[in-house]
């Protein structure tokens, strides 16, 4: 009830703002299936299109799956043909994006949070001419640091030990906005999408962070649209990143959400999904 009577707001570098907006009536239902049938078969479904709707690959963060946007694919879905992808598989940032790009339409916009980001900008340098639109949420250009790294490897090697899910209960603090972690369905749906990951996904996915590349110094070549979009509390990638990334790509938008952490997506749906409505119809 109080999100229906005080609907998130989000401000931009620009001057926009806004509120809920108004439901899709068409279902996604079909493309969560898709998504879960993938996940099963170990496959990634990329290639069905339809020519009134934008092809629109959403790539999740680690270690979670298609859940993390299951409001953007459900309120996208009459503007855009949402799939998520499978990333666990991999344990390089350059291979996802091999098999993204390998299961995808010819032409497609692309959104990415966290370790999805790092994947959205390796499909950029691989394959620039097939991105029609590139978000960048709650990430990254850099590549890791050597704190960042060990800090990593520390909790990898307690996942070998069998200690996964007391690593990923200890990473919610700094996942979420301090307000959400007594919201007990927010962090049930986390750390649900963090066991069905599992600890051989995680421990690939880390791998993959750990060794990916500096972006920085191709994104003056960015030419798509481009929105960069950050929980004003996102204590994993701080604003002043995507403040970064934004004043390096050409025409970027800078969009913060106010009071949400580093899993917009989740902590802010309908903020998000409105901003991504607005980049995907935008000129």
């Amino acid at each position: 009830m109080g999100c229906r009577s005080s609907p998130p707001k989000w401000r931009c570098s620009n001057g926009w703002s806004g509120r809920e907006p108004r439901s899709s009536r068409r279902s996604a239902r079909w493309c969560a299936d898709r998504c879960a049938a993938s996940t099963a078969n170990g496959q990634d479904e990329l290639t069905m299109s339809t020519p009134s709707r934008t092809p629109l690959i959403l790539l999740p963060g680690m270690p979670l799956d298609a859940a993390l946007w299951a409001h953007q694919t459900r309120h996208l879905a009459d503007i855009a043909l949402p799939m998520v992808p499978v990333l666990s598989g991999e344990d390089s940032i350059a291979a996802m994006a091999a098999r993204v790009l390998d299961n995808a339409p010819p032409r497609f916009a692309v959104a990415g949070l966290s370790m999805g980001g790092y994947v959205a900008l390796e499909i950029l340098r691989r394959a620039p001419e097939r991105v029609e639109r590139l978000a960048l949420l709650d990430t990254n250009a850099r590549a890791d640091t050597p704190e960042q790294t060990a800090t990593r490897r520390e909790a990898m090697a307690l996942a070998r030990q069998g200690k996964y899910r007391a690593v990923m209960q200890a990473g919610l603090a700094r996942l979420v906005h301090p307000d959400r972690l007594a919201d007990r369905a927010l962090i049930d749906d986390v750390l649900a999408q963090m066991e069905r990951v599992g600890v051989d996904g995680y421990l690939r996915e880390q791998t993959a962070i750990i060794t990916r590349p500096d972006s920085r110094p191709g994104l003056s070549a960015i030419a798509c649209p481009t929105l960069v979009l950050c929980g004003r509390q996102d204590a994993l990638t701080p604003p002043v990143l995507h403040a970064e990334m934004a004043e390096a790509i050409p025409g970027a938008r800078l969009v913060l959400i106010e009071e949400c952490g580093h899993l917009s997506s989740l902590e802010q749906p309908v903020a998000v999904t409105a901003l991504l409505r607005d980049w995907l119809l935008r000129p």
